[in-house]
């Protein structure tokens, strides 16, 4: 059972983040009149699709992300040449239905030769209808049916380029901020829930217990102050303790605990880390808290904020200086386990975590990578400045590549994860 909630909890997670970041796009395209023809969690194959309004909204089978497809900026409507034979339909003496095949099924409808059409700017047809010219206006909001697809025609101030550049920009960069939004609102509901640590503190006392690790073996509770260790008092220094069991791996330790009043005495033997061969005992400080106002909750979440944005920073700098290899990434997978490791926590630490993942979707999309909402506000920059935009195809070109290299590298690190599940 607690698997189960840990994995509902885990989609739960992603769901959120990944939605709030499409919802900032959405909300400010459709604030700026452009029309968004799909609203998408995921990538690949439809697994849920519902159409409401102008936007058909969707869940697709890979978890990787979302998008926000708005008009004009990929091709999305069958061109229609002139000499083509059409069928429309109109209501009000407009357009509202053009059909590309089919013809002979389509009744209360007016088939031609297409002589002159034009849906982005002046939203007129112009049909040879037995040997007559006939000039009809399309409604700005007409369907066009092709295959058994309909899609909404776009006039040219419903698409993304129309805009002004700072619509646009406000439209992309809107994603991250929304993710900014969450976090800092998740760290301050984190700050609502466990309180702030009361300073200073006199006394080490455990708050967490890991299983299989010495501390458990040692038969230590939540809620034990830790006294001395190997004679040395420990006082309200939970440093010292990390250094005194840091320097004992495999060596036997005396503990001296306070429990329930009782003085005890325990020995207990670190585990050497893996990785830095550091003592490890496996156990957590309880830090005691009181309730925090609303102005220092707004503080401590800004700090937060800024602390964890420093520590992102130092991870991509740490990247880029070749000081991570292949094997330290982790993608989706290993996201994925470690927010259901933290879900078995609690919902507090779950909070936390899920403000650092909001705050993490944020930067990284802010990255002059192609293919992310940093490169394309890199070229709006460029465009501001040049005062014409950069050429479609090429810009196009550049974020194909981009998204390409960041797929590979998202199936590579995915690859390691799968390995490192089956390896244990």
């Amino acid at each position: 059972m607690e698997m189960v909630q840990n994995i509902l909890l885990t989609v739960l997670v992603f769901f959120v983040i990944v939605s709030i970041h499409e919802w900032g796009h959405f909300y400010f395209a459709k604030r700026a009149g452009i029309l968004v023809r799909e609203f998408a969690i995921g990538f690949g194959p439809k697994l849920f699709s519902v159409k409401k309004g102008e936007t058909r909204y969707t869940l697709r089978l890979i978890p990787a992300g979302g998008f926000v497809r708005m008009a004009g900026e990929d091709p999305e409507i069958v061109d229609v040449q002139s000499g083509q034979t059409i069928a429309v339909r109109t209501e009000g003496g407009k357009v509202i239905r053009i059909y590309l095949d089919r013809l002979d099924e389509r009744s209360n409808v007016i088939r031609g030769e297409v002589e002159f059409i034009d849906l982005e700017h002046k939203l007129k047809i112009s049909l040879n209808v037995e040997g007559e010219t006939e000039e009809l206006n399309v409604h700005p909001q007409a369907l066009m049916i092709s295959k058994g697809r309909e899609t909404q025609i776009a006039p040219y101030n419903r698409q993304f380029g129309s805009k002004t550049v700072g619509q646009r920009a406000l439209a992309i960069f809107a994603g991250p901020l929304m993710n900014f939004v969450l976090a800092f609102v998740l760290f301050a509901i984190h700050i609502q829930l466990a309180g702030i640590p009361i300073e200073p503190q006199d006394k080490v006392q455990i708050g967490q217990i890991i299983k299989g690790q010495p501390a458990a073996e040692a038969n230590l509770q939540v809620g034990d102050e830790i006294k001395t260790v190997n004679g040395v008092e420990i006082r309200g220094d939970f440093n010292k303790l990390i250094e005194l069991v840091g320097q004992s791996a495999n060596k036997s330790m005396k503990w001296a605990i306070i429990r329930d009043g009782q003085l005890i005495e325990l020995s207990i033997t670190p585990k050497p880390d893996p990785e830095t061969g550091e003592g490890k005992v496996g156990i957590g400080r309880d830090y005691p808290t009181r309730q925090a106002g609303i102005g220092e909750t707004i503080t401590y979440a800004a700090k937060a904020m800024k602390n964890m944005t420093v520590v992102i920073f130092d991870s991509f700098k740490m990247l880029i200086t070749g000081q991570f290899k292949l094997d330290d990434l982790g993608g989706p997978v290993r996201t994925a386990e470690i927010t259901s490791q933290i879900a078995s926590s609690g919902i507090v630490q779950l909070i936390s975590w899920t403000a650092i993942l909001s705050l993490y979707l944020g930067i990284f999309n802010l990255l002059p990578i192609p293919a992310l909402d940093g490169s394309r506000l890199i070229f709006l920059g460029f465009e501001a400045i040049r005062g014409r935009p950069v050429d479609p195809n090429r810009e196009s070109m550049v974020h194909f590549i981009g998204f390409a290299m960041l797929m590979l590298l998202m199936l590579a690190v995915t690859y390691n994860d799968v390995m490192r599940l089956v390896r244990g």
